[in-house]
């Protein structure tokens, strides 16, 4: 079961947002480590802080709002994390120190992209010491220890379009075997319109949020709630994600699920 990370005033105070939590579960979700939670704020600072991120993507951070999402997904030091598809780094970095020296970041390179991909997370580990470059299939996807999380971000729709060649459901099974129990699947990606499912994953790049959301619970998982920090209602989702007009800004969904447990 993952630890108390932040009270509800200091949640806010870092998302700017509200976060809407769909279950009825007491608090015993959130047990545990009260110390943490007060020192969240200062670590997730530091995270962001730190000189070896480069500029183009510290220039991305108020677009990207990482306290927030670092606090949402309850990133604290020690745990073990799985960035999917990391690409070149952005969240895998600040996972990393945050985590620190007593914790694992594994940032995993889907075997189609792995040719341009493998590169970029080699360099991550020669960077980071606590950063391992795995390869391999999603549907079969595995770690050598159980995670406390899974983030997916901004690739979840990508994993629908047919030369991806992945069976979904079975992915979703991988990222819960590769769980705790109580551990979180965070997933955010660019929202597309109600009714339009996985219709319009390649040519816009988004997908809709409640068929995203069916499709993982029914992989056994509990929906937790949602942050609003990356919401933006004056993005009409209509048009493509890469277009110049919204790239950046993009409406995008901020979901929690967690493994039973």
């Amino acid at each position: 079961m993952r630890r108390l990370l932040l009270s509800a005033a200091a949640l806010l105070m870092l998302t700017g947002c509200v976060m809407v939590v769909s279950n009825d579960e007491d608090e015993a979700a959130w047990s545990g480590n009260v110390e943490w939670g007060a020192d969240a704020e200062g670590h997730y600072a530091a995270a962001i802080a730190d000189p070896r991120r480069p500029a183009d993507e510290v220039a991305r951070d108020d677009l990207r709002k990482p306290a927030a999402m670092l606090a949402f997904g309850g990133v604290e030091p020690g745990d073990r994390i799985a960035d999917i598809r990391p690409e070149e780094g952005y969240f895998t970095r600040l996972f990393a120190h945050v985590v620190g020296d007593n914790g694992r970041v594994y940032a995993f390179v889907p075997t189609r992209t792995a040719a341009r991909e493998t590169p970029l997370a080699r360099g991550l580990a020669e960077t980071y010491a606590n950063v391992t470059a795995l390869e391999g299939a999603l549907d079969t996807m595995s770690f050598p220890e159980p995670l406390d999380a899974v983030f997916m971000v901004q690739e979840y729709h990508d994993f629908h379009i047919p030369a991806f060649g992945v069976d979904v459901s079975r992915m979703n099974r991988a990222v819960y075997d590769a769980l705790k129990p109580g551990g979180y699947y965070i997933v955010i990606d660019h929202a597309g319109r109600p009714g339009t499912g996985i219709g319009e994953v390649q040519t816009l790049h988004r997908i809709e949020g409640e068929f995203l959301r069916r499709e993982v619970e029914a992989a056994g998982f509990i929906y937790e709630g949602e942050s609003d920090a990356i919401r933006n209602p004056a993005d009409d989702r209509t048009i493509n994600v890469f277009d110049a007009a919204i790239r950046g800004r993009t409406d995008q969904f901020v979901y929690r699920f967690r493994k039973p447990g």
